[in-house]
């Protein structure tokens, strides 16, 4: 397969405007880690192969644990996520989801009860960047497999 379209050598000012709010996401005080387990999960959804392989290093390379990386397809029949990482993913589902319907009030009550209104914005800002992410790469077919992670701990408290 084939890589279609570099977007960021052909439209550099959109690459850039999106690699800005990934840096916004880096800066805003949500767990680099819960960022991360969010975008591969989106990205399992989406089917996008490029961001999977690159979620998954970037997870193991900041110590994530292989059992919690296999498991997260099934994560809410899985004992070992948190109640906050819960609430991230079933966020991340359901507005991953958008088009089964609208976010329910009762998904929106659960998480308000892990995350502040501030956190939950970021949350949903992170959601929406990784399904953009996955759109481009699926559409321009990056090729997955090349990506390389970061060496030192996404966590400063790792």
């Amino acid at each position: 397969m084939e890589t279609r379209i570099a977007y960021a050598k052909v439209a550099p000012g959109a690459y850039r405007a999106m690699l800005g709010l990934e840096q916004y996401l880096h800066g805003c005080g949500l767990e680099e880690s819960l960022l991360n387990l969010v975008r591969l999960r989106a990205s399992q959804i989406n089917g996008c192969a490029y961001c999977i392989d690159m979620h998954w290093k970037d997870l193991r390379a900041a110590g994530e644990s292989e059992q919690r990386l296999y498991g997260l397809d099934a994560w809410a029949e899985s004992p070992y996520y948190s109640d906050r990482e819960r609430a991230a993913l079933t966020w991340t589902e359901a507005v991953t989801n958008i088009r089964d319907g609208h976010v329910r009030d009762e998904v929106y009550e659960h998480v308000r009860g892990q995350f502040s209104e501030k956190e939950l914005a970021d949350l949903t800002l992170a959601v929406a960047a990784i399904n953009a992410w996955n759109r481009l790469a699926i559409s321009a077919r990056s090729e997955p497999g090349k990506y390389q992670p970061r060496t030192e701990p996404l966590d400063k408290t790792a």
